[in-house]
């Protein structure tokens, strides 16, 4: 891991509790950071894919964000979502954490229009960090093709950091293959290359990479941090294998069903408290039957 990474750690996808009507449960919200910052996350990438962001309207996402400040959680570990459909929307968001003294956010690439070309995606880049123009703004791009179906290509990825190289500072990747992971970081040694998938931390880790994003973090933050302290260490290598096999068996049993509202009903089984079941349409919670069999396993895993 080089010592030039702007943004390094081990930073969850955390996921957004909600009330009954479906509005997000600001209170346990700002419980659950606060809960996860104990755990050992270095910080909170809110309202992300897990996050369930692109279901909540501009105005829940900065309420959301302005929860976990008033809650106490320190600016510099708030990493907010906030790449949107169109550039003004972007603009709007992210000038809004940085208004809050949040510097550092994920964004996604315009995502509805599909087979666009690397010319267009430098471009929408480009008028947001230029409309914004702000010296304090620290982008992690984010690149999830099997969800956004707009891939980041790595030419593109080196022509933003050329552009911007102290606002285009990393990127989360999680479209699951390492090996796309370790070219970034091979191409781009200071760049902060992050995991979405919790098994590939550690190889990551060992290629360069800064570190991870990830949804089982809302559960195994301890066990990631653990990993990412240690990985260097040749003393701590029985604690760090068995890290690495406790987060492969939560990942391995969040993706026995359909992932958000599983990792949800995990965290509800975790922490006991009720609403954590409930995901926004057009998701749907877990059957019964499916939350009776997940809490076996569950179980099972402690």
């Amino acid at each position: 891991m080089s010592n030039n990474h702007v943004i390094k750690g081990v930073f969850c996808a955390a996921a957004t509790p909600m009330n009954a009507d479906y509005s997000p449960d600001l209170g346990l919200f700002a419980t659950h950071c606060k809960r996860l910052l104990s755990d050992g996350c270095h910080g909170i990438a809110l309202l992300g894919t897990t996050g369930e962001a692109n279901s909540f309207s501009i105005a829940e996402r900065r309420t959301i964000l302005e929860a976990a400040l008033a809650a106490g959680v320190a600016p510099g570990e708030l990493m907010p979502g906030t790449g949107l459909v169109s550039v003004p929307d972007a603009v709007e968001l992210t000038r809004h954490a940085l208004s809050l003294g949040v510097t550092k956010v994920v964004m996604l690439p315009p995502f509805y229009y599909k087979g666009v070309s690397d010319d267009g995606l430098f471009a929408a880049y480009s008028q947001i960090i230029e409309k914004i123009g702000d010296a304090r703004l620290q982008i992690v791009l984010y690149h999830i093709p099997q969800v956004s179906g707009v891939p980041l290509s790595l030419p593109l990825i080196q022509r933003l950091v050329a552009a911007f190289p102290k606002t285009v500072v990393g990127i989360k990747d999680s479209a699951g293959e390492l090996a796309n992971m370790q070219a970034i970081a091979a191409a781009l040694p200071d760049f902060s290359v992050l995991a979405g998938a919790d098994p590939l931390m550690l190889p990551l880790l060992k290629s360069g990479g800064a570190g991870c994003i990830t949804a089982t973090s809302n559960i195994v933050a301890d066990s990631l941090r653990v990993i990412f302290d240690d990985v260097a260490n040749p003393a701590m290598a029985v604690e760090v294998e068995a890290a690495q096999a406790r987060i492969n068996a939560y990942r391995t049993l969040s993706n026995s069903y359909v992932q958000i509202p599983t990792i949800k009903a995990m965290l509800e089984l975790k922490t006991d408290e009720a609403g954590w079941r409930r995901v926004r349409p057009p998701l749907t919670a877990l059957s019964e039957t499916d939350f009776a069999d997940l809490s076996a396993r569950y179980r099972g895993l402690q």
